[in-house]
């Protein structure tokens, strides 16, 4: 279950569907991708084909990372069996 975000507009994204704060052509994939890991036990479960998850090293050692598009990133933690510090980033 997702406990908490870092970004305001995939927050706002999960809770009402509302597209402000996010790149609009990356609101299908994001929208999979937050219902699974909204149903995720742990970060292994983010594991999907294409998705390219990894951990992270630098300043977000112990943050796991899964591709949406581009350089753009939804990153997250883990707290026991919730997902936490969710993020939608272009770090690269």
């Amino acid at each position: 279950m997702i406990r908490s975000f870092r970004h305001k507009g995939v927050e706002r994204f999960f809770l009402t569907g509302s597209r402000s704060g996010i790149q609009v052509s990356h609101a299908a994939k994001l929208s999979r991708q937050l219902q699974r890991l909204e149903a995720a036990k742990g970060p292994q479960d983010m594991n999907v084909p294409g998705w390219r998850l990894h951990v992270l090293n630098g300043r977000l050692s112990g943050h796991w990372s899964i591709w949406v598009s581009g350089n753009w990133r939804l990153t997250f933690t883990f707290d026991g069996e919730n997902a936490v510090l969710v993020d939608y980033q272009d770090y690269h």
